[in-house]
């Protein structure tokens, strides 16, 4: 009787150590996948330069001031935010849409020769971006808690300008708020579930407008063509909500 249990005894540990074996062999469960399906708000900082073409085509300018065009080029900061929501519709690919809206100091000035003004006399043009915004959607390829996307859509730009010449002969100040076209592209790391920081590379396109300019005495003004452009790159901090590893 006691050979007995002793054997089944004997059995079932070797039993249970084959079980054990066995469960020690058998590879961790994978991870589960993450995913960008989230909405979000977060903020940037970012640097951007551009050019600003001014041609004196109704010739409001160049009787007084002796200014006919002028090329500026531009440099200098932004800071903002985003607010947006992204949608993972295959293991690989995402689709959103973003706004987004910065400030800050994106300018320049030039200085040129006036002699028909007066004998030594120059003039110095100045332009200040100090607004951008945007309305955006795009399209990433995403792999883990990586996504590389593209981006597209409407762009808007405040503008401040300014032409005066040394000697206070003349003072024109001109103001404009334009839409225009961006397009931008980016890289994305999902930090944590709730985090994720980006890179990010935007081009502004406004075309040629009209800007009216007012001289600050005389009160004269007129139309002024300037054709402008803007290239910004930015780092940016998301916080998500839904974002992570799917359940």
């Amino acid at each position: 009787m006691k050979a007995t249990l002793l054997g089944a005894a004997a059995v079932s540990l070797l039993t249970a150590t084959a079980a054990l074996g066995a469960d020690l062999r058998m590879p961790p469960p994978a991870p589960a996948p993450f995913t960008w399906t989230s909405c979000y708000a977060g903020g940037n900082a970012g640097g951007g330069f551009g050019q600003k073409n001014l041609t004196d085509t109704a010739g409001v300018l160049s009787p007084t001031t002796g200014v006919a065009s002028s090329n500026l080029g531009i440099s200098g900061y932004m800071f903002g935010g985003q607010i947006g929501c992204d949608f993972q519709f295959a293991s690989n690919w995402a689709v959103g849409i973003e706004g987004a809206a910065s400030g800050g100091d994106i300018g320049g000035n030039t200085t040129m020769a006036v002699p028909l003004v007066a004998p030594g006399d120059n003039a110095t043009f100045k332009d200040t971006t100090d607004f951008l915004a945007s309305v955006t959607g795009r399209v990433g390829y995403t792999w883990d808690r990586w996504m590389l996307y593209g981006k597209g859509g409407v762009g808007y730009v405040n503008d401040r300008y300014n032409l005066a010449d040394a000697i206070g002969t003349y003072d024109f100040d001109g103001l404009e708020n334009r839409l225009g076209w961006t397009a931008g592209a980016g890289v994305e790391w999902a930090l944590w579930d709730d985090w994720s920081v980006k890179l990010e590379y935007d081009y502004y396109g406004f075309g040629t407008r009209n800007v009216t300019f007012i001289e600050e005495t005389s009160q004269a003004s007129g139309p002024e063509s300037i054709k402008q452009n803007i290239q910004v790159i930015k780092l940016g901090l998301n916080f998500r909500v839904g974002a992570g590893a799917m359940r």
